[in-house]
């Protein structure tokens, strides 16, 4: 088929069209189904993977592990603690001796460009499990979730995106929702917008695939119809501590509260969330921030993050099977 995924790395979802995506979705669902049912067939036989951890992980490493295991292959996997990648040995140098012993390579950590050597010298599949640019696998289990609860075809279906939307998830998910042609609304501060660069190609793009794409900063405007409000924390990993006190008083009123899920106009909108979410005090982080802040909750209240709006985690296991379809995809016998 023409679009035949073997052997081929998902570094950045915009390098898939479409029908790429389509198939993968696609083939995420008989996967959930067939692991539902137990007639899973294992497709990674005698396949080594190999899972670099720069930055700390729950659902991206568990749900790579599970599904390579569900799926018949073998895990190894590698952090800044146990690796010499980038310390004692050059990133090219651990790329092509990796290239030689793994099947396929995923990579969590900071700089795109890191994934993109990884995939340039070890000549082998490499998967994205999230770079400071980029969270293709998550915005796969943000589709297939909308797919799941939405009551339209998903080019029917409108989220809208609150909070600092220049990194990973804002980025991804403007991508992943104008490929998929659905009414993508990213709603942030001006100086938090997605860089205007993936803007303009988007709106290419979306002349392409039927995408309505709006930019806004007022939340009340930009949630009106939504079938979706998305967020993320307000503070991205490695981002100095210097910058809570700013991103707080700038995205206070972006927060998901009853109040905005109220303002969509529409009582079945659903909230998402990649995780994990500031919405209440079980955290270290969480008291750290109320002792210094005075806040409780940050970027979604707990009443709306614990109520049957929520599916945020219909999504954290649907990291699950979307990354073993891409597994299976690019990989699979």
């Amino acid at each position: 088929m023409s679009f035949n995924l073997h052997n081929r790395s998902l570094l950045d979802l915009i390098d898939f069209g479409p029908r790429d995506i389509r198939y993968l979705l696609d083939l995420a669902a008989e996967l959930k189904r067939a692991k539902a049912a137990g007639t899973e067939h294992p497709r990674l036989k005698g396949k080594n993977v190999a899972l670099i951890f720069e930055k700390s992980s729950t659902r991206t490493r568990c749900a790579f592990e599970v599904a390579v295991h569900d799926q018949g292959g073998h895990v190894t996997l590698l952090d800044s603690a146990g690796s010499q990648l980038g310390h004692k040995e050059s990133l090219k140098d651990t790329a092509r001796v990796l290239g030689r012993m793994f099947d396929g390579i995923e990579y969590r950590g900071f700089h795109q460009s890191v994934v993109q050597d990884i995939a340039r010298y070890s000549h082998v599949p490499v998967w994205n499990g999230l770079t400071d640019e980029a969270h293709p696998t998550q915005v796969l289990a943000d589709l297939l979730t909308m797919e799941e609860f939405g009551e339209k075809p998903l080019h029917e279906q409108s989220f809208c995106y609150l909070g600092d939307a220049r990194f990973n998830m804002g980025c991804s998910l403007l991508v992943g929702g104008t490929q998929m042609g659905m009414d993508v609304r990213i709603c942030s501060p001006a100086d938090l917008a997605p860089p205007p660069e993936l803007l303009t190609r988007m709106r290419e793009l979306a002349l392409t695939t039927g995408a309505r794409i709006s930019i806004e900063t007022d939340p009340l405007k930009a949630v009106l119809g939504a079938d979706f409000l998305y967020t993320d924390v307000w503070v991205s990993m490695g981002e100095p501590d210097a910058v809570w006190k700013q991103r707080i008083a700038e995205l206070q009123p972006y927060q998901v509260n009853t109040a905005l899920m109220q303002a969509t106009g529409k009582a079945r909108t659903r909230f998402m969330h990649c995780l994990p979410a500031m919405h209440n005090l079980d955290t270290e982080l969480g008291r750290q921030v109320h002792e210094k802040y005075g806040l409780s909750e940050l970027e979604v209240t707990d009443a709306v993050f614990e109520s049957e709006a929520s599916i945020v985690f219909s999504q954290a296991e649907n990291r699950l099977h979307t990354i073993k379809a891409v597994l299976v995809a690019t990989l699979g016998t």
